[in-house]
């Protein structure tokens, strides 16, 4: 067996989860499907099969979808204080298997092992978010222009709710849906990526337990799994009122265009080309830390990735040094050994992506100030571990302008007043994550003011990657428009009511209009 398995416990991960080689991808855990076409996960750490899933057929998501929507029936008429109850049993569950769970989602994706445990907390965080707001889903009264009438607001669940998630977050953003949903009183359908199936399935037999132990319906959570061919089936289906999709703008457009046609919802978390302006009142500490992180993290895998450095002409040099040096200090590995800060892109695509930003940069005349590389050798057999890089640039460039998914960093220069970091800030087509490195209040307030970044996300003295589950998550222009986690994000899972009760023996019409019979 790979090294990662027989030293950092693998194999006893997918034990506890469930999960071993040759497992079918099914909707809750019993053998329904029997597609011929299968997905092979291989581990992006050392290029070992873990285990292959049957792909849905068309027949198979025709049997998943009539049994979400007869699941749906009981569950949006069950109290949503109850609904909750049930999302707290499966965040109890989720602290029982997080260490496994993180596990499997490091060496399936890739990410390093804290920020495995970091995704499956995030689960967790989100789930206890959910049962509190379970007893919160409000709506507002107001006062009616007829006399002897109330009229207030309510909200409905909507039903199937459709989740595609990307791969570079194989677990968290379905929980984020999820937890919500199901508080709402929809059921799920998800659609994990191709590229970590597994994770799906894990995630799959723990929520199917809980639903069992409270003798809940199946279909209140359902998996499929496959290419964008299944995907598409969804997307389709006026039966699926809302589809919520993870993943890059490209398939977010189509996703948009698809479920536009049919008249339904759709809630889009797509690319990010993330930027961090660094003024001259920056902590220069402070922006290393959150710049390095930004862009190493996940191995530059992340929406939120840092991109883009903004540094003022006056400290460029000072900070691209200090960048640098960082750079220098990085170690690259296997993300299961916790003494590494990088492990290896998700597949060789990737990596062909990877190494063509480099070229693209020095093409339009960049220059390169960390070289990058393709790592080779003992520990690097899957040929998915790349060195960080990191490119002197233009925004103008073409390749600047685009969001590789992968651990290239841009340093940028500008001159003058914030305005003109601004401008460069707000000078891609993405609007998901930003920050500013400053310690002055003016430029702070600036670039958080309605003329400032333009993004769903602007932070301050905190880098660009990352987000805390209170907050609603999400950006603006190519990223999508859509709103998770926090805040009043549930709302995108429910449809809205407005109700007028008249409690008079008369029956006055709006607008002082007479029809008298």
């Amino acid at each position: 067996m790979a090294t990662a398995i027989l030293d950092f416990g693998i194999e006893k991960a997918l034990e506890q989860l469930g999960v071993s080689n040759h497992n079918k991808g099914t909707s809750t855990g019993s053998d329904w499907f029997s597609s011929e076409e299968k997905i092979s996960s291989y581990s992006p750490v050392d290029g070992e099969l873990i285990g292959t899933v049957e792909t849905t057929t068309a027949a198979d998501y025709e049997k998943v979808i009539q049994t979400a929507s007869e699941a749906f029936k009981s569950w949006r008429v069950m109290p949503a204080p109850q609904r909750g109850e049930i999302v707290r049993q499966f965040g109890e569950e989720l602290r029982k298997l997080k260490e496994p769970l993180g596990k499997l989602v490091s060496y399936e994706m890739g990410k390093s092992y804290q920020e495995g445990l970091g995704e499956v907390q995030e689960m967790i965080d989100i789930c206890d978010f959910a049962v509190g707001l379970s007893r919160q889903l409000h709506g507002l009264t107001m006062h009616s222009e007829r006399p002897g009438h109330r009229m207030y607001e309510q909200y409905h669940p909507l039903g199937i709710v459709g989740i595609i998630s990307a791969f570079n977050f194989p677990v968290a953003v379905w929980a984020w849906n999820t937890a919500l949903a199901w508080i709402c009183g929809d059921v799920c359908v998800w659609k994990p990526s191709e590229k970590t199936p597994l994770c799906g399935i894990a995630c799959q037999h723990i929520i199917a337990k809980v639903l069992k132990e409270n003798n809940l319906p199946e279909g209140i959570s359902c998996l499929i799994n496959g290419d964008y061919k299944v995907g598409e089936m969804m997307t389709k289906d006026k039966r699926v009122p809302l589809v919520s999709a993870t993943g890059s703008t490209r398939m977010g457009k189509i996703v948009a265009a698809t479920v536009g046609e049919r008249l339904g919802k759709s809630l889009l978390e797509l690319g990010g080309n993330n930027a961090i302006i660094v003024t001259p009142d920056a902590d220069i500490k402070m922006t290393v830390i959150g710049a390095v992180f930004g862009a190493v993290g996940t191995a530059g895998q992340r929406c939120t990735s840092t991109r883009r450095l903004i540094i003022h002409e006056s400290i460029y040099d000072k900070v691209k040094n200090a960048v640098v040096d960082a750079y220098g200090q990085l170690r690259i590995g296997n993300p299961l050994d916790e003494n590494n800060h990088v492990g290896p892109l998700i597949d060789k695509d990737a990596v062909k992506g990877y190494q063509n930003a480099l070229e693209k940069v020095v093409e339009e005349g960049g220059k390169i100030v960390v070289e990058g590389a393709v790592l080779s050798g003992e520990g690097y057999e899957s040929g998915c571990y790349v060195k960080p890089a990191i490119a002197e640039a233009d925004n103008s460039f073409k390749i600047v302008q685009h969001e590789t998914f992968a651990p290239v960093l841009y340093l940028l220069k500008y001159s003058g007043d914030i305005e003109n970091a601004i401008d460069v800030q707000n000078g891609v087509a993405q609007g998901l994550s930003s920050a500013i490195m400053t310690n002055n209040l003016r430029e702070a307030e600036r670039f958080l003011s309605y003329a400032g970044s333009d993004c769903g996300i602007a932070n301050v003295n905190i880098g660009t990657s990352g987000a805390e589950i209170g907050g609603a998550f999400g950006g603006e222009k190519e990223t999508g428009g859509g709103r998770e986690s926090g805040s009043d994000a549930w709302k995108v899972y429910m449809r809205r009511q407005t109700n007028t009760i008249n409690y008079t023996t008369e029956l006055p019409l709006a607008q002082g209009i007479k029809f008298d019979l």
